[in-house]
């Protein structure tokens, strides 16, 4: 049954909302929790997030699509997954929906609204990371969708999971995110000025990884 758009853009604002609230929600109180003990901080926030996705994703994935990430929907787009003319509505319903998560986490721990992150995020190893994160999460979408659709959502978590720590950034993998963690100057912040070379690092991270899986499954000339 294909959905209307009215419900596939509430769903991907909600999905989007409760992601951010379980990714700022959980560094809050990781960090408020861990003593100082910045390892144990990140541990139960990447915790969180993994768990967060599984639920998130296996709930809002029949209406949706679940994408709740820019580059998912603009590389789905470019591979004729969805339509160009419904892009506009799930970015701002993306963006949105990250910016609301993030208030409402913010207002849970008694925090402002929105307060400027000064997290400082810069430097070309953190946009190395970004390339690397989100072409690595755009790799495990692709190849799983494939082969595997019903695991994808267990999949993404596990990757993301594991990006928390195998990436300096702590593998943001998403402009809606990157842009909505810039509004907390909490322990997942990113400082404002640090958030274009993210989001241009993750662009060309998910359309490099989108070519080259569209490159993997085009079917090979037969042999002379």
């Amino acid at each position: 049954m294909t959905m209307s758009l009215t419900r596939r853009i509430a769903a991907e604002f909600t999905g989007t909302m409760f992601l951010l609230m379980a990714i700022v929600g959980s560094g809050i109180m990781g960090e408020r929790l861990a003593a100082g003990n910045i390892a144990l901080a990140l541990l139960a926030n990447s915790i969180a997030t993994g768990a967060a996705l599984v639920a998130l994703i296996l709930t809002f994935g029949p209406i949706s699509g679940a994408h709740f990430n820019p580059v998912v929907t603009l590389t789905d787009a470019w591979r004729g997954g969805i339509r160009w003319k419904t892009v506009l509505a799930y970015l701002a319903a993306q963006t949105g929906g990250a910016f609301a998560g993030v208030a409402i986490a913010n207002r849970m721990f008694g925090e402002p609204v929105f307060f400027a992150s000064t997290h400082i995020r810069s430097g070309s190893p953190q946009l190395y990371s970004e390339f690397a994160a989100t072409f690595g999460l755009m790799m495990v979408i692709w190849g799983c969708h494939r082969t595997h659709r019903h695991l994808t959502p267990y999949a993404v978590a596990c990757y993301i999971m594991a990006a928390y720590w195998f990436t300096p950034s702590t593998s943001f993998a998403n402009p809606a995110v990157t842009l909505a963690r810039a509004a907390t100057d909490t322990f997942t912040g990113i400082r404002p000025a640090d958030t274009g070379g993210f989001i241009l690092a993750q662009l060309a991270g998910a359309f490099a990884a989108t070519w080259f899986f569209r490159w993997l499954e085009r079917p090979s000339q037969p042999s002379a």
